[in-house]
């Protein structure tokens, strides 16, 4: 899962800042990023979790290392990242603020869990010979690497550090020099998605058969909703627009730039809300069941 993280990450650093220092509101809103960084990273982490599942498979017979519902989960969330990352919904984040909220939520509450769950260490090792998975193996047992990768992975250091990274972006400053510079805009979308790997980590454990304390998931899970409906129902409720760049592009379109804030802190209050309490109803009914076994 290291590597996973490691992997994904690349993925929004290749990103572009939408408005990219003033675009005009009518450029194209329907286009397709053709970032040849994007759509290059995304193809070979498909082509490798393909290529490794299908060597296991071939060794442990079909379905057997990492089964059909991870390798589903892992196609589910890259597709995820491609709507996120390449379809329209990236310009249209550059003009519409709610159109902005829908892609990160995209990246840290679909994609992230769904790549964790896809299991995707095992099948990009797989991808390799069984000489480099010896050195890939030997690699990431690295002293420090293992120490930086359990703290990460404890729950209350994930949780702060998914609720830090959420918040510090909304900052009015800081979510406008995301909008306006390519390098801030960058960090943004990578803290999003790696912090969200993180939390997911620790809340789902990678390997579905892994416990790793379902009471304390649940809690991470419940708290989040709480604190991310917060922020969303700020954004709902505030009299005026937080992110002046707003202002111009979204009257460009025709919207008020309040209801458009508004819109965008309902995507947050409502939906991603309602993926956290789906998430830990699931834990919850999985350790039910178990304890019924």
């Amino acid at each position: 899962m290291r590597c996973a993280l490691l992997g994904m990450a690349l993925l929004p650093i290749a990103a572009r800042a939408h408005t990219r220092e003033g675009l005009p509101p009518a450029a194209p809103l329907w286009q397709w990023s053709t970032d040849p960084w994007v759509i290059g990273l995304l193809a070979i982490s498909a082509l490798l979790y393909a290529r490794g599942v299908w060597r296991l498979w071939a060794v442990a017979g079909w379905g057997r290392g990492i089964g059909k519902a991870p390798v589903i989960a892992f196609t589910t969330g890259w597709l995820t990242l491609v709507i996120a990352l390449v379809s329209p919904v990236d310009s249209l984040g550059g003009r519409l603020f709610s159109a902005h909220m829908l892609q990160h939520e995209l990246l840290m509450v679909l994609a992230a869990p769904l790549l964790v769950l896809g299991r995707p260490l095992a099948a990009w090792t797989w991808a390799f010979g069984s000489k480099n998975r010896r050195r890939i193996g030997r690699a990431v047992q690295a002293r420090w690497l293992v120490s930086t990768w359990s703290t990460l992975t404890e729950p209350v250091m994930a949780w702060c550090l998914h609720a830090t990274v959420l918040w510090l972006w909304h900052v009015p400053a800081l979510f406008t020099a995301a909008l306006l510079h390519e390098g801030v805009h960058t960090l943004q979308h990578t803290t999003f998605l790696v912090s969200g790997l993180f939390f997911w980590w620790t809340a789902l454990g990678g390997d579905p058969r892994i416990g790793r304390g379902t009471g304390v998931a649940v809690a991470s899970l419940f708290t989040t909703m709480l604190h991310t409906a917060a922020l969303g129902a700020l954004l709902s409720l505030a009299p005026t627009p937080w992110y002046p760049p707003y202002l111009t592009t979204t009257a460009a379109l025709g919207m008020d730039p309040l209801e458009d804030q508004q819109l965008g802190g309902l995507v947050m209050w409502v939906p991603a809300g309602l993926a956290y309490v789906i998430a830990a109803l699931g834990l919850l009914g999985r350790m039910l069941t178990r304890q019924r076994a």
